[in-house]
């Protein structure tokens, strides 16, 4: 759609073209060198603002100041967006905006504004937006000219300093000589960026969500599939949990032994993949090539966290140790390297150290030899595919596997314990050895949404693996967000740093918020999480919803320099807001037996009905609602003294459609007489009607399985 619209639109045509031709084929003088002092980003809060700080470019904030500047001496306005761990981003940083004849043309002709997108995603949205409908995609750094309104008429993503030169040259000569073009183009663009991913490709039918529609996504799901190495075909890899814990689902309620061996193989070739830290845990943001070996090296929270989630989950169904090192590798690695030390965690690890792109994490054969003993050299070397030139480049290799750790000991001399103790003796001195480099740095802002996300990895874990501990930190993190983000009147700031929390919330934090409260309610039968997720969900409800279509704008009703107000729709590194928005409303609607929440929930996935069906791999969290929707949530009671350790027991299982409430006290409305003196009970109910109680964790798992297979005339109903 968006190239549709630039190519319907000569106007915009015909000025990226000008602006192309002046790309390639432009050239310029140096413009004098200026004295370089700090400006005023280095009292920003953001770490990748304050990166910023030393550039000669007269850079602002988003804000009133600098858009009344731009509107008061009518200059065209730079919006310039990345992020800390944007290996392009440092680079663009270090030859274009260091460099002293490309300040000066910024500061004279222009009014320069720096944007981390992680604070402000928002912003990030609506011109990534303009760049993929003047270019047909987009990237970061990216790098937007507007008018002093805000709306966009040029946008790009990396450009070297004499291509940026003559691209701002270009821009100033037409905006002095012919901005009524300029204006024409900004407001076609603007319309285009209004339009796209909005209300008018939603299905304005009512949709009845039928098991048979459900079933029949997978058709158009596996042509997408990467057979042979997992996740979706495509000359990069990313690892989109998202789509994998609803394949997950599907196999659930399908027994569908295809959807599964796809995540399986996925979650394989990523464990044994250079996206995953072989030495140190943790998972890259993508690979630069198709079989999961070569990472970009930006380590970022979102990703460990649903990573975490996601092989927690399948571990329920495919209990192998190799899922479970990954489990708790990667949850050590997250608390090692990117803890704040308040319960929360930081935002990510860059790609770079000592400007160099994986710096810390490759391995020359000469590393090894001085590192490792002979045995652990030679069995490092074919374990982890070590080339002596080079598996990636110039010397330089990513440490990846090809097997399990039993499946490579079974193919060698050694036993299974001999392998066990090489191996952990080389990796541990390795760690040891990398440890001594220089490290890369770390975005120490604590985002809402992110370590939410957090506090559902943790609780995913515990629930696999039983550890204690993880239930614990889950909790701390949960009330490092209660203390730090949430105001007395359910007010979401989105960013803390330093001990300070700023900027509104999005919608992305409202929802993952709220849902990260619920889980912790469905855990710990804590009401107290349940009360503030009903409280969070109904402030989003009132400062975000569109009254006319159901959904909900990404950003609030008080932004006034925004050109465009958005909608989250689809499912991407991180499940839509509106998605999320739409679990949540069912969850609690059925918790609290809202109607009018259950009502909001329907509308929203029924109004999604047709663009999910026609291409779930972009809408996968909203499949897993519509598989919940067609199959039914098995709403499990359970009430007495021993609730909490019942219910982690139950939920050792993997029961992706059941919603859990209990406790020692009748506070929700299908717990009320239920409890019985002395007894811990559990009731497995579908639509409000349920079972006759049990008091053993299996005897209910048979009536929640008798459910799902057609059998649940088996069992007795409670009156």
């Amino acid at each position: 759609m968006a190239i549709a619209f630039f190519k319907n639109n000569k106007l915009l045509l015909v000025t990226a073209l000008l602006f192309s031709f002046t790309f390639f084929f432009g050239g310029c003088k140096n413009e004098p060198k200026a004295e370089v002092k700090a400006n005023r980003l280095s009292g920003a809060g953001s770490p990748y603002l304050r990166e910023h700080a030393d550039n000669p470019v007269d850079w602002y904030e988003w804000g009133d100041e600098a858009i009344e500047k731009a509107k008061a001496e009518d200059k065209p306005v730079i919006i310039s967006v990345g992020y800390s761990s944007c290996h392009w981003c440092h680079v663009m940083e270090r030859e274009s905006f260091m460099d002293t004849s490309v300040a000066a043309i910024m500061n004279r002709d222009f009014v320069s504004i720096k944007i981390d997108r992680e604070e402000r995603p928002d912003i990030d949205k609506i011109y990534m937006n303009a760049a993929q409908l003047l270019n047909g995609s987009g990237g970061w750094p990216l790098n937007v000219v507007a008018l002093p309104n805000g709306k966009p008429f040029f946008a790009g993503t990396y450009f070297p300093p004499e291509d940026w030169k003559n691209i701002l040259k270009q821009i100033t000569k037409v905006y002095k000589e012919d901005k009524e073009s300029l204006v024409k183009t900004a407001n076609a663009l603007t319309e285009g960026i209004k339009s796209s991913n909005s209300l008018t490709s939603l299905s304005r039918s009512k949709n009845e969500i039928s098991r048979t529609k459900y079933l029949s996504v997978i058709d158009t799901w596996k042509v997408k599939f990467d057979k042979e190495k997992g996740g979706y075909l495509g000359e990069e890899k990313f690892p989109l949990p998202v789509s994998w814990e609803a394949l997950l689902q599907y196999y659930y309620l399908t027994k569908d032994e295809e959807a599964l061996q796809m995540v399986k193989l996925t979650l394989d070739n990523m464990a044994r993949g250079g996206i995953y830290d072989q030495v140190g845990g943790g998972f890259s943001r993508y690979t630069t090539d198709p079989e999961w070996l070569i990472p970009h090296f930006e380590k970022m929270l979102y990703d460990n966290a649903q990573l975490i989630s996601l092989y927690s989950k399948a571990y329920k169904l495919i209990p192998s140790k190799e899922y479970k090192e990954v489990i708790e590798n990667s949850i050590q690695f997250v608390e090692k390297e990117l803890s704040n030390n308040e319960g929360g965690f930081f935002s990510s690890l860059n790609a770079d150290s000592d400007g160099e792109e994986g710096k810390y994490y490759i391995w020359t054969l000469e590393d090894l030899r001085n590192i490792l003993n002979a045995s652990e050299l030679e069995l490092i070397t074919e374990y982890y595919n070590i080339e002596p030139y080079g598996n990636w480049e110039k010397g330089k290799n990513v440490l990846f596997r090809k097997f399990s750790p039993e499946e490579f000991s079974g193919k060698t001399d050694l036993s299974s314990s001999e392998f066990n103790t090489i191996l952990t003796s080389a990796t541990g001195k390795l760690l040891k050895s990398r440890q001594d480099r220089n490290k890369p740095s770390v975005d120490d802002k604590s985002l809402t949404s992110w370590n939410a996300l957090m506090v559902d990895a943790y609780l995913n874990a515990f629930l696999a693996l039983g550890n204690p501990e993880y239930l614990e930190n889950a909790i701390k993190c949960a009330e490092f967000l209660n203390a730090k983000m949430l105001s007395p009147n359910f007010r979401i700031s989105r960013s803390y740093i330093n001990g300070e929390s700023s900027i509104d919330a999005f919608l992305e934090d409202y929802a993952l918020l709220s849902r990260a409260y619920l889980n912790l309610y469905q855990v710990t039968f804590d009401i107290e999480w349940l009360k503030r997720a009903e409280k969070i969900t109904s402030f989003a409800i009132e400062h975000f919803r569109d009254q006319q279509s159901g959904m909900f704008y990404y950003t609030s009703d008080d932004d006034k320099h925004l050109v465009a107000r958005k909608m989250e729709l689809d499912d991407n590194v991180i499940p839509s807001s509106n998605s999320v928005m739409a679990h949540n409303l069912f969850i609690l609607g059925t918790l609290l037996e809202n109607k009018e929440y259950l009502a909001m929930s329907d509308e929203m996935l029924g109004q999604m009905y047709d663009l999910t069906v026609e291409d779930p791999s972009f809408y996968a969290n909203w499949v897993s609602l519509m598989g919940i929707k067609a199959f039914g949530a098995y709403e499990i009671a359970i009430v007495g003294e021993n609730a909490r350790q019942k219910n982690y027991e139950l939920q050792q299982e993997y029961l992706p459609t059941s919603i859990f409430m209990g406790g020692k006290h009748e506070n929700l409305p299908l717990l009320e007489k239920k409890g019985v003196e002395g007894k811990t009970l559990i009731y497995v109910c579908q639509n409000k009607t349920c079972k006759y109680p049990v008091s053993m964790v299996k005897e209910a798992v048979n009536i929640i399985e008798n459910y799902r297979t057609g059998r649940e005339g088996e069992t007795s109903l409670w009156n």
